[in-house]
């Protein structure tokens, strides 16, 4: 299966995905591409990536790219960034009635940060609180966090030329490092001690996000 859907001729989106790949990011970010959906544009790309800080995996998520010359109605625009974070925070935040709006902060600043000029931005955070009874009762609680953003890049004053991609994928890495506890950095800046402790849920822990 091809690890990206590129329409015949798209060459302004294959740049774009080249320019992108070729800037610097946070040291402590990892990613490699995936399979991209086939059916969403008809151009697309994707990614999983990881923060890993001395091995200890903080946060993943997965990012798709997707871009319709013609445009969609949904998007305002050709390109649409689709984005998926998840970490595993601290029991504490069980109480947190607030992380929602915490989420929608890590998001909204993460794009703030990276001068990711960005228009139709949604968010949907969703927090799992697991805890044990009975014979189990011995396991420690834990909170997943999950959240799934989509925005529309701006695009350049020729509406012929592709949108700069690299400060919204460096936005989506912020995002990851915020959700694994790591303060905001510039690329290439060594990492710092999380906020919180965090790590990323497994796959069995939280199910296979779509």
């Amino acid at each position: 299966m091809p690890v990206h859907r590129l329409r015949s001729g798209d060459d302004a989106f294959r740049a774009a995905i080249e320019a992108m790949t070729s800037a610097p990011l946070r040291p402590e970010f990892t990613w490699r591409t995936i399979p991209a959906p086939s059916k969403m544009a008809p151009s697309t790309w994707a990614c999983t990536g990881e923060i890993l800080v001395k091995d200890d995996e903080l946060a993943s998520g997965r990012l798709v790219i997707l871009h319709d010359p013609a445009g969609q109605e949904s998007w305002d625009g050709t390109y649409r960034m689709v984005a998926l974070v998840q970490a595993q925070l601290e029991p504490e935040f069980a109480v947190e009635a607030l992380l929602g709006d915490v989420a929608w902060s890590w998001v909204t600043e993460s794009l703030e940060l990276h001068d990711a000029d960005a228009r139709e931005l949604g968010c949907t955070a969703t927090r799992v609180v697991s805890q044990s009874y009975g014979a189990l009762a011995s396991r420690p609680s834990t909170v997943d966090v999950e959240m799934r953003i989509s925005w529309t890049p701006e695009a350049e004053d020729d509406a012929a030329k592709a949108p700069d991609l690299a400060p919204h994928f460096a936005a989506w890495t912020a995002m990851l490092a915020a959700a694994g506890g790591l303060p905001p950095a510039p690329p290439r800046i060594a990492p710092i001690a999380p906020t919180h402790h965090a790590r990323a849920p497994r796959p069995e822990e939280v199910g296979d996000a779509r």
